[in-house]
């Protein structure tokens, strides 16, 4: 299932800030080409500006344009939020799920 409204909104502090909630939800990151990153948290708006903040994450490396996102109840945050992975594949989700499974592998070895 999509997300409940697609209204994007620019990837800018300004629009961060006019547009997204200090509220509990999920939310996407994108391009004009990709999915870039889907997550959760309990302040969408917080969360966005952190983002938006870390100049060298792989996030802002694929050049994000625009978010959009949806409040959900905390204890449904993570299960939306897989659920939208699934669907979008998201570049970012999957360099990290990657990059996670790397360092088990390498603590097992």
């Amino acid at each position: 299932m999509p997300f409940k409204s697609f209204v994007a909104h620019a990837f800018t502090p300004v629009a961060i800030r006019a547009h997204a909630p200090r509220s509990p939800g999920v939310y996407g990151i994108s391009s004009a080409k990709e999915w870039i990153y889907i997550g959760e948290a309990e302040d969408i708006q917080n969360m966005l500006m952190t983002h938006l903040s870390d100049g060298n994450s792989l996030l802002m490396a694929r050049h994000p344009t625009g978010f959009v996102f949806e409040m959900c109840h905390p204890a449904m945050r993570a299960a939306r939020q897989d659920r939208l992975v699934m669907e979008y594949e998201p570049i970012c989700n999957r360099s990290w799920d990657q990059h996670q499974s790397g360092a088990r592998d390498r603590k097992q070895g």
